[in-house]
């Protein structure tokens, strides 16, 4: 019985160190573009922050835009019922502390071709 608990404590630390064999490398990714715990955690928190202010504004409907943060590169994929819901959803989260630029990939409902793949970039302030 102490061999079968033995094999079985090897087995799942096996796997549960295989999982984490990303971590072990210095960064958390696939391939060469890797990030540090501190970029995964920075996009997380601007992610969370974007939702939030999502959830907060009446003209949003959250649950079917969302959102991906990858290098302070944020990126929304889903619906908006119309144009003033995808651009306060764009313009919310340029005004995100920590963005770079927006990726939308926003789909208008009852629109037959919406523009997706826009990036958008904040402004350069006059000098």
């Amino acid at each position: 019985m102490r061999t079968l608990y033995s094999s079985l404590l090897l087995i799942v630390a096996g796997l549960y160190l295989a999982g984490c064999a990303d971590l072990h490398g210095g960064g958390v990714g696939a391939g060469s573009d890797r990030r540090s715990f501190q970029q995964v955690t920075d996009d997380a928190g601007i992610t969370t922050t974007i939702n939030k202010e999502y959830f907060r504004d009446e003209q949003i409907h959250t649950l079917r835009i969302d959102v991906d943060t990858h290098r302070g590169v944020v990126t929304l994929n889903g619906y908006a019922d119309h144009q003033q819901e995808a651009s306060r959803a764009i313009e919310i989260a340029l005004d995100t502390p920590g963005v770079s630029k927006v990726i939308s990939n926003l789909v208008i409902k009852n629109q037959a071709m919406s523009p997706r793949g826009v990036v958008y970039q904040k402004a350069l302030p006059a000098n």
